[in-house]
């Protein structure tokens, strides 16, 4: 299981190692490109990996069954709202938002990858714990899928958050540490959502759906905006729709 939670922060720290292979900053359709991909993965993701198991869970409640998936996408949804007012971060596109403070602007971007990897970490901590407990709606093939979807929509995040700093004119190596410390938290709340899981598992329907939310809150506020931005393009939307099809076609056919 270990293995399985150590996927995602793999796919984060080589898509940070992209630095050493570039001498400048990616281009603005490449970065469309990368969040409109990353953004299907995660929506697919959410859906397939998270809120349908949700939803199977609670079958039993007949019609009433979308109650706890409901009120535990709104919790998820709240949560990183929260997150996002209460901590300084810049977007892509040199917007900082949160409270004001006198932190670097290279570590407010960081700082704003790392909000999107907090519920991807979560999600696959849940579904591994749901597995390790029984769940007979979550099994081991469908955990390995959902960590090999986000782990392949950390590649271009990596290098996202990356680059961008690499054209600050920050150093490679620190450019590269960087990139894989956003992504330390996958793990770290894997891990801390595992550990829990004893006393969480009978609240299994509310988590799926709670980090399914948390996971449609940073495509919504943060990833479609920026692969929208600009100069219109169908770029990103045409990526969305690959990285969609890639991750319902892996739960699906792995899953």
């Amino acid at each position: 299981m270990f293995q399985i939670i150590m996927i995602p922060f793999i796919g984060t720290a080589l898509g940070a190692a992209t630095v050493f292979f570039f001498k400048k900053a990616i281009g603005e359709k490449t970065q469309r490109a990368l969040t409109g991909f990353a953004s299907g993965v995660m929506v697919a993701a959410s859906f397939f990996s998270l809120i349908l198991p949700a939803l199977d869970q609670t079958a039993e409640m007949g019609k009433m069954g979308f109650v706890p998936v409901s009120i535990g996408f709104g919790i998820g949804m709240l949560f990183l709202l929260v997150l996002d007012v209460v901590t300084p971060h810049m977007h892509l596109d040199k917007l900082e938002e949160g409270p004001r403070s006198g932190l670097k602007r290279t570590t407010k971007l960081v700082l704003a990858v790392t909000l999107h990897n907090i519920p991807e970490g979560m999600a696959v901590g849940i579904v591994c714990a749901g597995w390790m407990y029984g769940n007979s709606a979550i099994t081991y093939a469908g955990a390995l899928a959902l960590a090999l979807g986000i782990a392949i929509q950390n590649f271009p995040e990596g290098a996202i958050v990356s680059m961008p700093l690499l054209g600050e004119g920050v150093p490679k190596g620190k450019t590269f540490l960087y990139g894989v410390l956003s992504g330390i938290v996958e793990p770290i709340g894997a891990i801390l959502v595992i550990v829990a899981s004893g006393v969480l598992i009978p609240m299994m329907p509310y988590l799926l759906s709670f980090a399914a939310g948390a996971m449609i809150y940073v495509v919504v506020e943060e990833l479609i905006p920026e692969m929208s931005e600009g100069e219109h393009s169908n770029i990103g939307t045409v990526c969305f729709a690959a990285g969609f099809i890639m991750m319902m076609a892996l739960d699906v056919g792995v899953g």
